[in-house]
């Protein structure tokens, strides 16, 4: 089974198993207030967020693969369109803020999911970006997700940078399980005991967001050493 089956086959269980979180909930909501504020004038998109908007839902383009997602997003306002990240369906330069939360590890090819980025967003216009980092910190959670790869950090930033969308701002980022062995057990509990695991996660996510850190942004790339997760703030130079 390849990557695009798997994640087909577990998004859309899982958000067919879920509720819609809004995305005031997030620690990203501060952030996500002032890129839209800065993008008023133009429309927004964000990819692949399932029932864990970061963009506020009506008036917002929103690219999934799961139909479970797609209905309630556009039963909520949102314009809601199946695709793929590295085969955007919209016209160049359409977009002055794009979101795309937890999406370039999952595909096999991220060169043209990068490349889609840039031409979709609009010289001025922001990317927020997150992903999974150090491939030696390799899980079997990664597997059951559907992860292809982890990043080193100035793998991430160089591609970015070929796709001319230079970073501004990073953050640590991901709720991720922080152990080895915690990540074992969740894994297994997601393939042996799919229900169980979504009814425990449905009900502790609420007090995960309640008392999840607020998102510390720094100018630049933060030390990722021990970073398991970052997420990235860039922008489109104009002209």
């Amino acid at each position: 089974m390849n990557a695009a089956e798997i994640n087909s086959r577990f998004y859309d269980a899982l958000w067919s198993e879920t509720y819609l979180t809004p995305p005031d909930r997030f620690n990203t909501w501060p952030l996500v207030r002032e890129l839209v504020a800065a993008a008023a004038e133009s429309p927004r998109l964000e990819i692949g967020p399932g029932l864990r908007p970061r963009l506020p839902i009506a008036g917002t383009c929103f690219v999934e693969i799961s139909g479970s997602a797609l209905s309630r997003l556009a039963g909520e306002g949102g314009f809601a369109t199946r695709a793929t990240a590295d085969a955007l369906p919209f016209p160049d330069g359409a977009f002055g803020l794009i979101m795309a939360m937890d999406i370039v590890e999952h595909l096999e090819r991220d060169e043209p999911v990068f490349s889609e980025l840039s031409r979709v967003l609009k010289p001025g216009g922001h990317l927020v970006l997150s992903s999974p980092l150090h491939p030696e910190c390799w899980t079997r959670f990664d597997d059951v997700v559907g992860h292809v790869r982890r990043y080193r950090p100035e793998d991430l930033l160089a591609r970015l940078d070929r796709h001319g969308l230079p970073l501004q701002r990073s953050a640590i980022y991901g709720m991720q399980p922080r152990s080895r062995l915690l990540s074992r057990m969740a894994a297994w509990f997601l393939t042996r005991q799919p229900e169980r695991a979504m009814y425990w996660y449905n009900r502790t996510l609420p007090l995960v967001l309640r008392f999840g850190k607020p998102l510390r942004l720094v100018p630049g790339m933060i030390d990722a050493r021990r970073v398991d997760e970052v997420l990235l703030v860039c922008r489109k130079p104009k002209g």
